[in-house]
């Protein structure tokens, strides 16, 4: 039997979902002896973002996670998984970290945006965001990038430039909100639906345009019903284009790394 159709609102609605797993959950179920880091080592900690190491089978992994709350006062501590400039400054150390001991990097996106307060922009978010843009580009280990429910504007892309997308069947990826869309194009926050369809943002648009690589398939009950099997799929995924990544010379690493990106919009 095939899957019942969702619209791409529908999707954007099942990505918002706050029983949705968190990327805490996806640690959790996936990687052992994870070691939490905090800190970008200027300024303060930003909850937002999970970074630290941990073991994916026998291969040691670098973890960069946008994390949302379970609840509300979860939600308020981790500012709604909206990232400050120093959450990005230390994914970028934990990043730079990775590289000097020839670590692979697995990076959970799970965003409605970057946070546009005035201490977040008195304190450099456009830099921070752009450095680790630039930083990603040219790093000399594997990255794969995942985007597990919202993925929207540089918020996610800050942490999103790798040698491998992959989506969650519900998730949605896309430079802004369909409400944000809605508002600069239509001049109407109110036809945000209408603006999703249009934004191509699904995993399965982003997959035929040649954005993201992987689709990985949930439950049409929802994620929660087959957790465990969507987790196993990610580990098995990791493993796999870990060994084959971890085997190519560096440079090729990253010339195939900047094709990726240069080709999008062609």
């Amino acid at each position: 039997m095939s899957k019942k159709a969702l619209s791409a609102w529908d999707k954007v609605m099942l990505a918002r979902s706050a029983s949705r797993p968190k990327s805490s959950d996806y640690i959790e179920e996936i990687f052992t002896d994870f070691i939490d880091f905090s800190g970008d080592r200027a300024f303060g900690e930003d909850k937002s973002i999970i970074a630290g190491i941990a073991m994916l089978e026998n291969i040691p992994v670098t973890i960069i996670a946008q994390q949302k709350g379970k609840n509300a006062k979860e939600n308020i501590e981790r500012n709604f998984g909206m990232t400050n400039p120093e959450g990005y400054r230390k994914a970028l150390r934990l990043m730079k970290q990775a590289e000097k001991f020839n670590r692979p990097i697995v990076t959970f996106i799970d965003t409605p945006g970057a946070y546009p307060g005035i201490g977040a922009e008195e304190r450099g978010q456009g830099e921070a965001i752009a450095r680790n843009l630039m930083e990603m580009s040219s790093l000399e280990v594997p990255i794969i990038c995942i985007v597990i429910g919202e993925g929207s504007s540089g918020g996610a892309l800050g942490i999103g430039v790798g040698d491998k997308i992959v989506m969650l069947e519900n998730a949605v990826y896309s430079i802004l909100s369909p409400e944000g869309f809605a508002s600069i194009l239509y001049k109407d926050s109110s036809k945000a639906k209408e603006a999703a369809e249009n934004m191509k943002m699904t995993a399965q648009d982003l997959k035929k345009l040649g954005i993201i690589d992987e689709i990985i398939e949930e439950s049409e009950e929802g994620i929660e019903e087959n957790f465990k099997e969507v987790t196993e799929k990610i580990k098995n995924y990791l493993i796999k284009n870990f060994k084959k990544l971890l085997k190519e010379d560096k440079q090729v690493l990253i010339e195939e790394r900047y094709k990726k990106f240069r080709k999008i919009g062609q």
